[in-house]
């Protein structure tokens, strides 16, 4: 059964769309596709009681995991292990496209659907971004989730 919440939410050039929320899994996971801008993604950050797994499925991506710089592309796997520094960017010239799985997922929940603005069913285009990004909002909501967003020169 699906939640009847919006399931599909802008950030930071990356169009997320839920497949699964942790109450549709038991509280285990989340699965979300994340469609990302060419340069856009997410900023190195860290979290602890949630591991993440990301699965390419179109595109290219540079991530950094524990201060390892990792690049992937189509059918590639990327482990973040619980409490790891992270951040991903898609370097390819079109958008890319990662099958991001979270355990049990409710930071990432929370986060992504408060900071995010929801946007319509169907939506299928990443918008354009007609203002800079709130970022201390977006740095509220991550700290109330239990997650800690760092400057690129902490990473």
């Amino acid at each position: 059964m699906t939640e009847s919440r919006p399931r599909i939410y802008h950030l930071l050039g990356n169009l997320l769309t839920f497949h699964a929320f942790p109450a549709e899994t038991g509280d285990r996971y989340t699965i979300v596709e994340i469609k990302t801008a060419p340069g856009a993604g997410a900023p190195p950050n860290h979290h602890a009681g949630e591991d993440e797994s990301f699965f390419v499925l179109d595109g290219e991506f540079e991530f950094l995991v524990d201060g390892e710089t990792i690049k992937v592309s189509g059918g590639d796997f990327v482990k973040v292990p619980d409490g790891t520094v992270h951040a991903f960017t898609c370097t390819s010239a079109q958008p890319g496209r990662l099958l991001c799985v979270n355990s049990p997922g409710a930071m990432h929940d929370t986060f992504f659907t408060q900071a995010g603005e929801a946007m319509p069913d169907g939506t299928t285009e990443i918008p354009v971004m007609d203002a800079p990004p709130d970022i201390p909002a977006i740095m509220a909501v991550a700290t109330s989730a239990g997650m800690t967003i760092l400057a690129p020169a902490d990473a």
